[in-house]
C-alpha cells in the first residue's frame, strides 16, 4: 500500500512539473527596411530576381573554378578553426544533455558494512559491545521535483545555447569558404601584377639600353638617360614587392586549407579563374534572418527568456525527495533473508523567506535579455549594411571596369605615340616617361578592379548566408 502511494505521489509531481514561468517568446520587430536600397548605385531588382538566391545555392554550385573548389573542399576537412567550431558544438550538446538529465532522478545502488565497538557505559550487560550491520539499498538522493519549471527552464536555455553553437559552426563554415576564395583571388591578382611588373621591367630595361647606346653616340642627353633609369628602378622595386605579396597570399591559403596547397592548383592570373555564378539577394531584406549568425543570435535570445523563467521559479518552494528501499541485517548471511527489508521516504519542501540573491538574479536575467536583444538587433543591422554595401559594389563595378579599360587603352595609345614622337625627335623623353607611368598605374588599377568584382561576388554570397551547408 505504501509503495503504491509513493509511486502515485512521484507520478503526480512529475506530471505537475511541466509548469514554466518563462515569458512566451515573441520574435522582435526587424530593425531594418523591408526592401533593399534603391538608387543609381544598385541594380534593378527585377533583373536580380531572375538569378538563384544565395541560400538555395550550395558552395559546390556557386563556385565554378575546379581548382578553387578542390582547395575549399580540403579546407573544410583540415581547417583548425572549423574543427574547433565543430568541437564546440559537441561540447554544447553534451552540456545540454547534462542539464536535461537534472529533470530525472538519479538512482544509486549502495552496499554498506558498519562495525561499531560501544562503550560499556552506554549498553547493558546483555548487549554485545561490538555490533555489526550490513545493508544493501536502492535509492534516490535529493531529487528536486521541477514543480515550477526551474530545471526545465535551465534545460531550455542549454538547448538554445546548443542550437546557437550549431549555427555558429555554420557561420564559421561560410566565413572559411569565402575567405579561401578571397585569398585565392588575391593570390591570382598579385601574381598577375607580378607578371606585369616583370614585363614592365623587361620593357624598360630594353628602352634604357637603347637610350644608353644613343647617349654614348651623342644622340641622347644625360637627363633622358637618368629618366629612363628611374623607370627601370621603379619596376625593379615592384617585382620583389609583388613577389612578397604573392608569397604571403600563399601562406594564408595554406593556413586556411590546413595543409600545403599543391602548386598545380594555384592560379596564374585573374583570367585563369572561372568566375562564380551570379546570385540574387531576393526581393526582401528578410532573407537576412536566415543567416546562421542571425539565427544563432535569436537562439540566444530565446535562451535569455528561459533564464528569466528559471530566475522567477527561484521565488517559489523547492520540492525534493529522498527515498530508498533495501535490506539490512546484523549478519551478512541473513542480509537477503525474510524480514530484512527496509524502506525510507523523505520529501522536503523549502520556501525562500528572505534571500536577496534571488531578486538580484532576476534583475540580472532581465538585463541579460536586454543585452542579447540589442546584440540581435545589431547583428541584423550589420548584416543589412554588409549586404547593401556588396549590392552597391555589384551595381557599379561593371561601369568602373569599363571606364578603366577605356582609360588603359587610351594611355597605351598615348604611350605609343609619345614613344614614336621621341624616336623621331619631336618630344623629349619626359613625355614618354609620364605616359609610361600613367599606363603602368592604370594597368595595375584595372587588375585591382577586376579583383574587386570577383571578390564582391563572393562577399555578396557570404553576407546573404550562402555556403553554410
Amino acid at each position: 500500500m505504501i509503495k503504491k502511494i509513493l509511486i502515485a505521489v512521484i507520478g503526480g509531481l512529475v506530471f505537475l512539473g511541466g509548469c514554466s514561468l518563462a515569458p512566451k517568446y515573441q520574435q522582435p520587430q526587424v530593425p531594418i527596411p523591408e526592401q533593399w536600397p534603391q538608387g543609381g548605385a544598385y541594380e534593378n531588382s527585377k533583373a536580380l530576381s531572375e538569378t538563384p538566391s544565395a541560400q538555395k545555392l550550395n558552395w559546390q554550385d556557386f563556385f565554378t573554378d575546379p581548382r578553387l573548389k578542390q582547395i575549399i573542399g580540403t579546407a573544410l576537412i583540415n581547417n583548425r578553426d572549423l574543427r574547433l567550431a565543430a568541437f564546440n558544438v559537441e561540447k554544447a550538446r553534451a552540456q545540454y544533455g547534462i542539464q536535461r538529465a537534472e529533470l530525472f532522478p538519479t538512482v544509486n545502488a549502495a552496499g554498506t558494512k558498519n562495525k561499531e565497538h560501544r562503550s560499556e557505559d552506554l549498553i547493558t550487560s546483555s548487549e554485545p559491545r561490538t555490533v555489526e550491520q550490513y545493508s544493501a539499498n536502492l535509492g534516490i538522493a535529493s531529487w528536486e521535483i521541477d514543480f515550477f519549471g526551474r530545471i526545465r527552464s535551465l534545460k531550455d536555455r542549454a538547448l538554445e545555447e546548443y542550437l546557437a553553437t550549431a549555427q555558429a559552426r555554420r557561420s564559421a563554415q561560410i566565413t572559411l569558404v569565402s575567405e579561401v576564395a578571397r585569398v585565392y583571388l588575391a593570390l591570382a591578382a598579385d601574381t598577375e601584377k607580378l607578371g606585369l611588373a616583370k614585363s614592365t621591367l623587361e620593357s624598360q630595361q630594353a628602352s634604357y639600353e637603347l637610350i644608353l647606346k644613343s647617349y654614348r653616340n651623342g644622340l641622347s642627353t644625360e637627363i633622358d638617360l637618368r629618366r629612363a633609369q628611374t623607370q627601370v628602378d621603379a619596376a625593379r622595386k615592384d617585382v620583389p614587392r609583388y613577389m612578397q605579396l604573392a608569397a604571403q597570399d600563399l601562406n594564408a591559403l595554406n593556413l586556411l586549407a590546413g595543409t600545403p596547397v599543391s602548386e598545380k592548383l594555384l592560379p596564374a592570373d585573374l583570367n585563369s579563374v572561372t568566375p562564380p555564378r551570379e546570385i540574387s539577394p531576393g526581393l526582401s531584406s528578410e532573407t537576412l534572418l536566415k543567416r546562421p549568425d542571425i539565427i544563432a543570435a535569436e537562439h540566444r535570445l530565446k535562451g535569455a527568456d528561459a533564464y528569466i523563467g528559471a530566475a522567477r521559479a527561484a521565488f517559489f518552494p523547492s520540492i525534493s525527495l529522498t527515498t530508498s528501499v533495501g535490506m539490512a541485517s546484523d549478519d551478512l548471511s541473513k542480509l537477503f533473508g525474510s524480514g530484512s527489508g527496509t524502506w525510507s521516504f523523505a520529501p522536503q519542501i523549502a520556501l525562500p523567506i528572505f534571500d536577496a540573491r534571488i531578486w538580484a538574479a532576476l534583475r540580472v536575467s532581465k538585463a541579460d535579455r536586454k543585452i542579447i536583444l540589442t546584440e540581435y538587433e545589431k547583428a541584423i543591422q550589420t548584416a543589412f549594411r554588409e549586404a547593401a554595401d556588396a549590392l552597391a559594389v555589384k551595381g557599379t563595378i561593371h561601369q568602373q571596369i569599363s571606364a578603366q579599360q577605356s582609360l588603359v587603352d587610351g594611355t597605351a595609345e598615348t604611350y605609343r605615340l609619345s614613344n614614336k614622337r621621341y624616336k623621331i625627335g619631336i618630344d623629349d623623353y619626359l613625355s614618354v616617361l609620364d605616359a609610361h607611368r600613367s599606363l603602368y598605374s592604370q594597368q595595375q588599377a584595372l587588375i585591382s578592379l577586376r579583383l574587386t568584382r570577383l571578390a564582391n561576388q563572393i562577399s555578396l554570397y557570404a553576407v546573404l548566408g550562402g555556403g553554410g551547408d
